[in-house]
C-alpha cells in the first residue's frame, strides 16, 4: 500500500528530510529513549537526484511516502549510505528494490560492513575518504569519521548548500513534530544531545576532538547540520559547542552517588554520604537504581567530577543492578573521576571489595576509605560516610585548581 499521507519537509532550495519519526522507541541499544527518536533521510534534488541514508525496516513506507510527496522514488539516481547500522540501513535492500538507483555509494569501511550485514548481492560503490561525487550541478564532498561511532562511519557534505549530513554525529534520540533545532526549548535539546553523547560517543571523545579540529582545518563552512538522529540545525549551532565541552570530560564541583538497597541500609549511607559532599561544596545527584536508569546515571557522570557507588551483598555478589551499571559505565570509558565504594552487608561482604575493584578498573581515583557497615547503620557508621562525602568534595575541589 502507497502511503500518501506522509509529506517530506523541505530543508533548503535542493534538500528535504523524508525521514520517519519513531515516537514509541523506549530502549534503543542499552538505554532508555523516554522521547522517542527520528530516523532522517536526506532527498537531494539534483540534476543526479541522490537520497542520503534510509531509514529502519518497519518505517520503509514512511520513508517512501515522504519520497513520493516530491518525486517519483523511481527517480533517484543514487544513494549514499554514510552509516550502515540497521536504524539506518534496515530498509536499504527494499529501498534499492523499489527505486533501482544507479549507483549505491559507501565507504570502504562501508562496503564491508553493507556486505557483512544483508547486502553482499548489490553492488556497493567506495568512496575515497576526502573525495567528491558530482551531482551534475551539485558536488558531495566525503570524509571518513571511523569510530564516530562505527569504523564505516562517514559524513557528507552537499557543497554549494554548505550542508553537512552528519549521520550519527551531533544527533539525538528526540522524536517530534518539529524538524529544526530552533523551533525546540533549548533546555529539551541540551538535555537529549548531552544523553546521546554520553550513552552513544562518549568512548570516542579523543576522535570527536580531532574532528572538530579537522573542520576547522579543512575550513568547512557549515550553514546547516544534518544528523541522522533529531532535529536539522540551520543556525546558532550550540551542539558543536557541546561536543567539544564533552569531549574534554573536563570535571566539575559535581557527584554522582548510584546505589541499589535491600532494607535500606546501604541508602542511608548514600544518603550520608550525600549530606557530606554537599557540606563539602559539591553539588549531588543521588541516584538509587531502583529508580534510575543505566543511561540515565551515565548522562550525569557527563560533567561530573565524582562517582561514588553503593550496593549491598546477595549471594556473595554485588547487587545485579549495580553490577548492569557497573558495567555499562566500564565500557563508555569516561575519564577524569575520583570517587569511592560503599555498601552493608549481612554476614560474607563481597560487594564492596568488588565495587573498589570495578572502580579501579575504570580508572576512578579512590578517595579515603571504602565504607563498609554491618546490616544497619549506626550513628558512627553514618558519621563516617559524611565523613567519606567531604573528603571526595575536597578532592574535586583540590583537581579543580
Amino acid at each position: 500500500m502507497k502511503a500518501k499521507h506522509f509529506e517530506a519537509v523541505r530543508v533548503n532550495e535542493h534538500v528535504y528530510w523524508v525521514g520517519a519519526i519513531d515516537w514509541g522507541i523506549r530502549n534503543f541499544h542499552g538505554y532508555t529513549t523516554s522521547r522517542g527518536t527520528t530516523y532522517n533521510a536526506y532527498l537531494i534534488l539534483a540534476d543526479k537526484v541522490t537520497l542520503i541514508d534510509t531509514v529502519k525496516a518497519p518505517f520503509l513506507d514512511e520513508l517512501l511516502g515522504r519520497i513520493r510527496s516530491v518525486i517519483d522514488p523511481e527517480k533517484i539516481d543514487y544513494i549514499v549510505s554514510n552509516h550502515s547500522e540497521m536504524d539506518h540501513t534496515g530498509s536499504l535492500p527494499a529501498v534499492i528494490d523499489a527505486v533501482k538507483p544507479e549507483k549505491v555509494f559507501a565507504s570502504k569501511m562501508g562496503n564491508k560492513a553493507l556486505a557483512a550485514h544483508h547486502l553482499d548481492r548489490v553492488e556497493i560503490e567506495a568512496v575515497e575518504n576526502g573525495g567528491s561525487l558530482s551531482l551534475g550541478n551539485l558536488n558531495l564532498r566525503f570524509w571518513e569519521t571511523r569510530m564516530l561511532h562505527w569504523p564505516d562511519s562517514m559524513v557528507s557534505y552537499l557543497a554549494e548548500d554548505k550542508l553537512l549530513f552528519s549521520q550519527d554525529g551531533f544527533g539525538m534520540h528526540l522524536a517530534s513534530s518539529e524538524r529544526f533545532a530552533d523551533e525546540i526549548e533549548p533546555s529539551i535539546l541540551k538535555q537529549e544531545a548531552a544523553k546521546y553523547y554520553a550513552n552513544i560517543l562518549l568512548p570516542y571523545s579523543t576522535l570527536i576532538t580531532r574532528l572538530l579540529a579537522t573542520v576547522k582545518e579543512v575550513g568547512i563552512d557549515i550553514k546547516v547540520l544534518a544528523p541522522d538522529h533529531g532535529p536539522v540545525w540551520r543556525k546558532d549551532f550550540d551542539i558543536l559547542g557541546w561536543y567539544g565541552g564533552w569531549a574534554k570530560q573536563k570535571p566539575t564541583m559535581k557527584a554522582v552517588v548510584a546505589f541499589d538497597t535491600m532494607w535500606h541500609s546501604t541508602e542511608l549511607m548514600a544518603r550520608a554520604i550525600s549530606e557530606g559532599l554537599v557540606e563539602g561544596g559539591a553539588t549531588v545527584k543521588v541516584m538509587p537504581l531502583g529508580s534510575s536508569d543505566r543511561s540515565e546515571v551515565v548522562t550525569e557522570l557527563l560533567d561530573a567530577g565524582a562517582f561514588l557507588v553503593g550496593s549491598p551483598t546477595l549471594n556473595n555478589n554485588m547487587f545485579p543492578t549495580v553490577a548492569d551499571l557497573l558495567c555499562y559505565v566500564r565500557g563508555l570509558k569516561p575519564k577524569n573521576l575520583v570517587g569511592q565504594a560503599f555498601g552493608s552487608y549481612g554476614w560474607s561482604g563481597e560487594s564492596v571489595n568488588q565495587l573498589v575493584r570495578e572502580l579501579e578498573q575504570m580508572k576512578v581515583e579512590l578517595v579515603g576509605e571504602p565504607a563498609k557497615v554491618n546490616y544497619v547503620p549506626d550513628e558512627t557508621a553514618l558519621a563516617r560516610c559524611k565523613v567519606l562525602g567531604r573528603q571526595v568534595a575536597e578532592k574535586i575541589a583540590e583537581k579543580l585548581r
